[in-house]
């Protein structure tokens, strides 16, 4: 069986201080060609060091109110993806909270009732 490798690319083009101005990507798997996108947050894990390593980029020209709304989505994702991984689905739902009080301090949602 021939072995099959996907790439993701991100392209950043910076200003004279190394700010990010512009940030495209592509994953031509999911059908991604180089699409602009205004934040991207990589993260990997280092199984030596047992650590995580990361990338967090903006565009200086990321609204404000799209951020709060970017960082909501990033801690409802990764209850979602907490639970997949370990089937542990109540810690998932204290993420959720968590996210949803985030949500609701930055008025990226409306307070629940």
């Amino acid at each position: 069986m021939a072995e099959h490798k996907s790439e993701i690319k991100i392209d950043i083009t910076l200003d004279e201080n190394k700010v990010p101005e512009q940030l495209k990507w592509s994953a031509p798997d999911g059908g991604v060609m180089n699409e602009e996108t205004k934040a991207v947050m990589l993260n990997v894990w280092e199984p030596n060091a047992q650590e995580l390593l990361r990338i967090d980029l903006w565009t200086k020209d990321m609204p404000m109110d799209q951020m709060k709304k970017f960082y909501y989505q990033i801690y409802m994702s990764m209850a979602d993806s907490f639970e997949r991984a370990t089937n542990e689905e109540e810690m998932a739902l204290d993420m959720k909270d968590f996210a949803r009080y985030f949500g609701e301090k930055q008025d990226v949602i409306k307070p629940r009732k």
